[in-house]
C-alpha cells in the first residue's frame, strides 16, 4: 500500500497514514486501490482493536478528483455511477468493521476527504490556521457523492445539515464542534493521534454508526413532517431566488437530502449516486469546474506573472485620495498588514476616509470574526494626510482619484518622485489608456494600471494593465501586491476600457440598444436577471451613475478617444441626454431609469415608456435574452482576438469575479465551449442579421470553430 501507511500498535489499533502521489491526498485511483488494499487487510487482521485513519500530508484529504470528473461524458453514466457505489461500499465497509474507526483530522478535510471522515464513528480535528471541514461540492456545480449529504442529513438532521449542503460553508474546528460535526477538538499535532487511539481503548465497542443501529430515526424527523416541510418550501423559494433556475446542484442537492429522511439508508447513497452522476455531465458543472477550479488556481498561480522575478512584498503602500475607491484601497492593504500613507485634499477628508476601516474593523468585533487588539494594530497602520511629503519612501503609490486624466496626470506629477528606489505607481482607473496616462511620468516602465472593483474590501479581483512602456519587473510587483492583499489579478494589455470595462460596457449599452428599440424596460430587467446576470442593464447603469458615464464621455472626447473597439454610442448618448435634458444621472443623483422611494423600493422612471416603448414591438424572448449574453461573449472574443487579453484564462475568471458573468457559464469564453463553436457561430449570424453587425462572430471564433478547437 504505497498510497497508505499501515502501522498496528501493541494494543491492536492500526493508524492508516494517507500519503499519497503530489501535494494532497485525494479521491482518485491510487487513493481507490489503496483503501480497498486497506480494508482487505483489515477485514482478515487478527487482534484488531480500533482504526485511526489520519494524513502525512499539510492537510487531511483535499477531495474528488476534478480531472476524473470532467472526463465523464454522456455515454459514460453507468461506468461512472459503478465506480462511485463502489466508493460507497468501501466506505460502508470501513464502517461496519466490529472495531471503533477515528478520523484524525490534521488539516482541511475538504468534500470526498470529509465523506471519509462521517463514516468514521468519531473525528478529531486539530485546531489550526487552515483546518476546516467542509461538503463545497455544490459551488463546483456537484453534489457530494460519496455519501456525504445522506450521512450529514443522518447525522445532524435536515434543518440543521442544509445550510452546509447547499452553501458548501467552510467550518473551522471550534464551530465545527459546536454544530456536531466533529467530535473533539485538540490543540497540538502531537496530541491528534493519540487522542484518537485513547478514545479507542476508553470505547472498544462504540462500532456502530447511529443510522446502522436499530430504530434510528434522522435528528428533527423527515421531509414530510409539518416543520421540515416549511422548511424545505421555504428553500426551494430562496433556491428559485438565487439560482433563477440555472443552476442545477442546488436543487438535486436539496431532493437527495429529502430523500434522505424518507428512504433506507442504503437505498439514499443509491439516489445521492443518481443525482452525481445526472450533475456531473453537465455543461453548468464542466464550466464551473474549469474555472472556478482549474483556471482560478492558474491565474493565482501566477499564469500571467513574468517569470524570472523573485517575489517581492509592499511594506508601504501611499494612496492618492480618500473616497470611496481609495478608502476601501486602504482598508485591504492595512488588512494585509501593509503600511498605508492615505493622502487626500484636506486632513479632514483622509480622516473621513480612515473611518471607513474603521467602521469595518468595528462591525468585525461586533461579530466576533476579531478582537480589539487586531483593530486597533490595523488602524494604526492607516495614517491620514493631507501633506504629500508623507508619501515619501513608498514602496507602491495607488492613485485613486476621478476619472479625469488632468487630475490623474497632476497627481502623476506631484507624487511619482517621491517613490522608494524601483518603486511602482500604480492609477486606478476603469477605462483610460494606460500608456496615455503614462506619459505624465518620469518613469513610464515603472507605471500601471491596477484597476479595482466596488466595494474593494468585497471584490476579489483586480485588472492589471500594462502600458506600452510597463516593465515586467512592475508587472511582477503589482502582481505579487495583488496577491498579498488577497485578491485574484488578472493582467490585460491597454486600451480604452481595457477587458473589464469595455465588456461589462456592451451589457449596459445592449440594455439602452433594446430599450431604444421599443422593448418594455421590465423585459429587459428580467431578461439580464434571467440569463444569470446579478441585475438588469437598465438597474445596473443607475449604479454605475448617468452622470459619471457622461462626464467619462466628455473625458474621452477631449482626449480624443471617444469609443473604444466597443462601440457602446447607444448608452454613451442617452446617459447624455438623461443627464442634459432630463436631469437624471444615477440613484445617487436623484434617480436615473428608476425612481428610487424612501422605503428603498424602486420603479421603472414611467417617461421611458413615453419616449420609447413600443407596443407593437416583435422580438422573441430567446432573442433579447441572448442580445444580452452573446454582445459580452463576442465582446471577450475580440478582446482576446485583439490581444487585449494575455489568456483565456484571464478572460473565464476576470468575467466571472470583475463582471458578474453568469457563474453556470464558466466565464464568456468558457460558455462558447459548451454551447459549441459552431451553434454560436450560427446563432450569432442569425442575431447580426437582425440586429447589427455588433453581433458578427470575430475571425478567432470562425478560425477556432473551422479547426474544433475550443477556446
Amino acid at each position: 500500500m504505497s498510497a497508505f501507511k499501515y502501522e498496528k500498535d501493541a494494543d491492536g489499533i492500526v493508524t492508516l497514514t494517507m500519503d499519497q502521489k503530489g501535494p494532497v491526498n485525494a479521491m482518485n485511483a491510487e487513493y481507490r486501490a489503496a483503501m480497498g488494499e486497506a480494508i482487505e487487510r483489515l477485514a482478515g487482521e487478527t487482534g484488531l482493536k480500533g482504526v485511526v485513519i489520519t494524513s502525512a500530508k499539510k492537510t487531511f484529504f483535499a477531495g474528488g478528483d476534478l480531472n476524473e470528473l470532467l472526463a465523464v461524458v454522456p455515454g459514460t453514466e453507468a461506468a461512472f455511477f459503478t465506480g462511485l457505489q463502489g466508493t460507497k461500499a468501501q466506505f460502508r465497509r470501513l464502517e461496519k468493521l466490529q472495531v471503533p474507526v477515528v478520523a484524525a483530522i490534521n488539516g482541511a478535510a475538504l468534500g470526498g476527504g470529509f465523506e471519509l471522515a462521517l463514516a468514521c464513528n468519531r473525528r478529531i480535528m486539530l485546531d489550526k490556521p487552515g483546518s476546516v471541514v467542509a461538503l463545497p461540492e455544490v459551488s463546483l456545480g456537484l453534489l457530494p457523492g460519496g455519501g456525504g449529504v445522506v450521512r450529514l442529513v443522518h447525522l445532524i438532521g435536515l434543518q440543521k445539515a442544509l445550510p452546509y449542503l447547499l452553501e458548501g460553508t467552510r467550518v473551522k474546528p471550534q464551530a465545527a464542534l459546536k454544530a456536531g460535526l466533529v467530535d473533539e477538538v485538540v490543540s497540538t499535532l502531537e496530541e491528534l493521534v493519540p487522542a484518537a487511539k485513547a478514545w479507542i481503548n476508553a470505547h472498544p465497542t462504540a462500532h456502530e454508526q447511529p443510522w446502522d443501529r436499530k430504530g434510528h430515526q434522522v435528528p428533527g424527523g423527515s421531509a414530510l413532517s409539518l416543520q421540515l416541510s416549511g422548511i424545505v418550501t421555504g428553500a426551494m423559494a430562496m433556491l428559485e431566488k438565487k439560482t433563477r433556475g440555472l443552476l442545477p446542484a442546488p436543487e438535486r442537492v436539496l431532493a437527495v437530502a429529502q430523500e434522505a429522511t424518507l428512504l433506507d439508508f442504503d437505498a439514499a447513497l443509491r439516489v445521492e449516486s443518481r443525482a452525481l452522476t445526472y450533475l456531473v455531465t453537465t455543461p453548468q458543472a464542466k464550466n464551473i469546474i474549469n474555472t472556478m477550479f482549474f483556471q482560478l488556481n492558474e491565474v493565482n498561480g501566477g499564469g500571467s506573472r513574468p517569470v524570472g522575478f523573485e517575489k517581492t512584498q509592499v511594506r508601504k503602500v501611499g494612496i492618492v485620495g480618500a473616497g470611496m475607491m481609495g478608502q476601501g484601497i486602504a482598508y485591504v492593504s492595512a488588512m494585509a498588514g501593509i503600511e498605508v500613507v492615505l493622502r487626500d485634499v484636506s486632513m479632514e477628508a483622509a480622516q473621513k476616509g480612515k473611518a471607513y476601516s474603521e467602521g469595518l474593523l468595528a462591525a468585525a468585533v461586533a461579530k466576533g470574526r476579531m478582537d480589539a487588539a487586531k483593530k486597533d494594530a490595523t488602524l494604526a497602520l492607516i495614517k491620514p494626510t493631507a501633506q504629500v511629503e508623507d508619501l515619501k519612501g513608498c514602496d507602491l503609490i495607488i492613485e485613486a482619484v476621478f476619472e479625469n486624466a488632468d487630475l490623474k496626470n497632476q497627481v502623476t506629477r506631484e507624487t511619482e518622485p517621491l517613490l522608494a528606489q524601483d518603486g511602482v505607481f500604480g492609477t486606478n482607473t476603469s477605462t483610460l489608456p494606460i500608456s496615455l496616462l503614462a506619459k505624465a511620468a518620469r518613469r513610464p516602465e515603472n507605471f500601471i494600471g491596477i484597476h479595482f472593483f466596488s466595494p474593494v474590501d468585497k471584490m476579489p479581483l483586480i485588472e492589471i494593465i500594462c502600458g506600452e512602456k510597463t516593465s515586467d519587473a512592475t508587472l511582477a510587483k503589482a502582481f505579487d501586491y495583488a496577491r498579498q492583499i488577497g485578491k485574484t489579478a488578472i493582467v490585460v494589455n491597454d486600451v480604452l476600457g481595457f477587458f473589464t470595462s469595455r465588456t461589462f460596457g456592451s451589457y449596459l449599452d445592449e440594455g439602452v440598444r433594446l430599450l431604444l428599440d421599443g422593448v418594455d424596460p421590465v423585459v429587459i430587467e428580467n431578461s439580464g436577471r434571467h440569463v444569470g446576470m446579478p441585475v438588469g442593464p437598465l438597474a445596473m447603469q443607475d449604479e454605475v451613475s448617468q452622470q459619471l458615464a457622461y462626464k467619462v464621455k466628455q473625458t474621452h472626447e477631449a482626449l480624443g478617444v471617444l469609443y473604444s473597439v466597443a462601440d457602446t454610442r447607444g448608452s454613451s448618448e442617452l446617459c447624455e441626454r438623461m443627464v442634459t435634458e432630463f436631469g437624471r444621472g444615477g440613484r445617487h443623483h436623484g434617480g436615473g431609469y428608476y425612481e428610487y422611494q424612501e422605503d428603498g423600493n424602486k420603479r421603472i422612471w414611467p417617461r421611458l415608456y413615453e419616449l420609447f416603448h413600443k407596443q407593437d414591438v416583435a422580438m422573441s424572448e430567446a432573442d433579447i435574452k441572448d442580445r444580452l449574453l452573446f454582445r459580452q461573449v463576442i465582446e471577450a472574443i475580440r478582446c482576446l482576438q485583439e490581444g487585449v487579453l494575455r489568456s483565456v484564462a484571464d478572460g473565464n475568471v476576470g468575467s466571472v469575479l470583475g463582471i458578474g458573468a453568469p457563474v453556470w457559464t464558466g466565464g464568456f469564453l468558457q460558455f462558447v465551449n459548451t454551447y459549441g463553436l459552431d451553434r454560436f457561430v450560427k446563432r450569432s449570424h442569425e442575431l447580426s442579421g437582425r440586429y447589427g453587425e455588433r453581433f458578427a462572430p470575430p475571425e478567432l471564433l470562425l478560425r477556432k470553430a473551422k479547426a474544433g478547437e475550443a477556446f
